[in-house]
């Protein structure tokens, strides 16, 4: 019996082996197959493999700068107050005595009974933008300025009126106006004024938001075009707290962002993240770092689908983009070069993101051998058992 033992160490050895070698598998693609993918064909379209380096990152921070809503959208100033179709406008008439058109008016307050007589008439600005006063007649108010109205027509009443005054006061703002609407405390058109209300001004006054500041994004629509960014980097940058003008559609999300941790890292997992963003360095300290057992330094990777205007021309025109428009991008970051640091600290992370982390090369091997000499281990150990009871009998 004893000389069974050799063979049954033996026999627990190879099953141990057999078994490491179909339970032990790599934790994805290894660094080398991930490179292979570039110019494989994905949806129509094809994969771009770009290196992660200085250029690199100032492509793509040139593009995300272009869609910001101060970029995209323009700043203006605040700008006149126009008067528009459907507003209402007090109109105030004054004529010096002896009053010639308007003498049954009321007196104004602080004037002597007599001195000035005036009259109050209320217009609601017609589809094509004219009012009707009395004695003026039609006067096309729209597109004008209420100081601009006044002197219309004090111009028609001159020689008619006896020194005739005028003033135009805006009551109802119905014409310049913003749509704000989604996750605010009430949807609303908010009017405009003449000191030129800001985007945050318009989320205000519709009673801010339902949903966290780090969870939301703010749509702006404009003459046809539209442009989008999470509303804490609004709050941050206070060039993206826009003017509004009027017909501008503000549109308030519930947008959580998150991005996918997956290889040889301490956490695989969807992790969250604020909606300014994050770079690539706070994005590998929150999934925990590399796992220095498994990670290949010189394989971190980022898996996008990226907009064409943040490659490079040479790089555009030698990818095909999928349906949507969209080309699937793999930016590479080798760490082992110290400098990358640095752009893991410039390089921000986007919405569903996918960072991935390789196995470094031999690393399953190493993980293998090791099973395999605890199993060898386990095997001498349980022949040194059962070896005295052998020579007892």
């Amino acid at each position: 019996m004893i000389r069974e033992l050799p063979r049954l160490a033996l026999a627990l050895l190879l099953a141990g082996a057999a078994t490491g070698c179909t339970t032990l598998g790599a934790t994805g693609p290894s660094s080398g197959q991930v490179r292979k993918i570039d110019g494989a064909a994905y949806a129509g379209g094809q994969i771009a493999l770009v290196d992660l380096n200085p250029e690199t990152w100032r492509r793509v921070a040139a593009f995300e700068e272009s869609r910001s809503l101060a970029r995209k959208l323009g700043t203006s100033g605040a700008g006149d107050l126009l008067i528009g179709p459907g507003d209402v406008l007090d109109i105030t008439l004054w004529e010096a005595p002896p009053a010639v058109l308007f003498g049954g008016g009321g007196v104004i307050s602080g004037l002597d009974a007599g001195a000035q007589n005036r009259t109050v008439v209320q217009q609601v600005v017609d589809g094509s933008g004219a009012i009707t006063v009395p004695f003026a007649g039609r006067i096309e108010a729209g597109g004008h300025t209420p100081a601009e109205v006044e002197r219309m027509i004090v111009a028609r009443l001159t020689g008619r009126a006896n020194d005739p005054q005028a003033s135009v006061r805006l009551t109802q703002n119905d014409s310049r106006t913003v749509t704000v609407l989604g996750e605010v405390a009430q949807s609303r058109r908010v009017p405009l004024g003449p000191r030129g209300e800001r985007l945050l001004d318009i989320i205000a006054s519709a009673g801010g938001t339902r949903a966290p500041v780090h969870q939301t994004t703010v749509q702006v629509s404009r003459s046809g075009t539209s442009a989008t960014m999470p509303l804490d980097a609004i709050i941050a940058d206070p060039a993206q707290n826009i003017r509004m003008l009027p017909e501008d559609v503000v549109t308030v999300q519930h947008q959580p962002y998150s991005f996918i941790a997956l290889g040889a890292v301490a956490r695989s997992a969807e992790i969250p993240f604020e909606g300014r963003g994050i770079s690539l360095a706070q994005a590998l300290a929150r999934m925990g770092g590399l796992r220095d057992d498994k990670a290949n330094i010189r394989g971190v990777f980022v898996f996008r689908l990226e907009d064409p205007d943040a490659l490079s021309p040479a790089e555009r025109a030698a990818t095909p983009a999928i349906d949507d428009g969209r080309i699937p991008v793999v930016y590479r970051l080798d760490l082992s070069d110290a400098r990358s640091f640095f752009l893991a600290q410039d390089f921000m992370v986007r919405n569903q993101d996918v960072v991935y982390v390789s196995t470094a090369p031999g690393a399953d091997l190493r993980e293998f051998l090791a099973t395999v000499t605890n199993l060898a281990f386990s095997a001498i150990s349980i022949g040194n058992v059962i070896s005295p009871n052998n020579n007892g009998n």
